[in-house]
């Protein structure tokens, strides 16, 4: 088995330091970022600000906080951060090109055994793996947003990735206390974006075609069958009211969902128009800087009592 002690993070935006965050949770681990972009002191403060909204909330003891900021450094140049790195796991932005430039970059100074990890959304694992000589050794690790809270990582095989790299990657994340789940196929979107955004699609359909406004929309996925997915996925609740119901539903219903391979003409016409939600106040719906803000804390909060709520609570 593949003993992964020390972490790299290349790239510490908000994914990147929620990571290395997850990691140093862990006193096993020590953790090493690096961004040519960000200084040290800013990615020591994002993650405090995290840690301290735990301990408010009486998830995190203080103590605990300090031991955690004290097991993460920021190295000057990537090859001083990745250099004795177990698993490397990249936070770029999403450019293809990027992506695959840092991995050949990395493995001309990471030693032969390390692990290289990719946290892109949506890419091909085995296209950004692509130009390396190690490319066996690559593997994705999709984690949510925000990465300290929500405990999926999904775990992308491409078409080369060793079995071993597969197994250690899940064996760390479980370890940190993630939930890794294995993706068997390398296709865009792997595994939860593709069930997320084929609900966006239809969400925005419905309100494009005036069935319901945005508002209504989210209002009736919260208060409906969003309510019981924590404890209830697709594939159980169809197995519990029978495939029997479940084909003839689809039957009558599938012909009259949204089917369409490109993005929605209101969603384009909502971008050309400047209208792009949260980053300038309106979208689907208008935004106060009050609203935006009381909207980020209420994910945010509901989050952690979620995950802190005793078991069987």
């Amino acid at each position: 088995m593949i003993e992964i002690r020390h972490v790299a993070i290349i790239g510490t935006g908000l994914m990147g330091c929620g990571i290395a965050q997850v990691f140093a949770s862990h006193p096993d681990h020590c953790v090493t970022t690096f961004d040519s972009h960000t200084p040290a002191s800013s990615v020591q403060q994002r993650i405090r600000e995290n840690l301290e909204r735990l301990v408010r909330k009486k998830v995190m003891a203080p103590k605990d906080l300090s031991a955690i900021l004290s097991r993460i450094s920021t190295a000057e140049t990537m090859e001083a951060a990745a250099k004795t790195a177990d698993l490397v796991i990249e936070c770029i932005p999403e450019d293809m090109v990027l992506k695959q430039n840092l991995f050949c970059d990395l493995e001309k100074v990471c030693k032969p055994e390390a692990v290289f990890a990719s946290n892109t959304s949506v890419m091909s694992i085995t296209e950004i793996a692509s130009k390396t000589r190690r490319r066996h050794r690559i593997v994705g690790t999709h984690f949510w947003n925000p990465p300290y809270l929500i405990p999926l990582v999904e775990v992308i095989k491409s078409d080369d990735t060793d079995e071993r790299v597969m197994a250690a990657t899940m064996a760390v994340l479980k370890k940190t206390g993630k939930h890794p789940v294995r993706v068997n196929k390398d296709v865009p979107g792997f595994l939860a974006n593709r069930l997320q955004h084929a609900l966006w699609r239809e969400a925005i359909s419905i309100v494009a075609h005036g069935i319901a406004d945005a508002a209504t929309v989210d209002e009736a996925i919260r208060m409906g069958f969003g309510l019981r997915l924590p404890v209830l996925g697709p594939m159980e609740n169809a197995d519990m009211v029978g495939n029997d119901l479940v084909l003839s539903i689809h039957n009558y219903i599938l012909p009259h969902l949204e089917n369409s391979p490109l993005p929605s003409p209101l969603l384009q016409e909502r971008v050309d128009k400047g209208e792009l939600g949260f980053k300038t106040g309106k979208g689907f719906q208008d935004w106060s800087p009050e609203q935006i803000e009381q909207s980020r804390k209420r994910l945010t909060e509901y989050l952690i009592d979620t995950l802190s709520a005793p078991k069987g609570a």
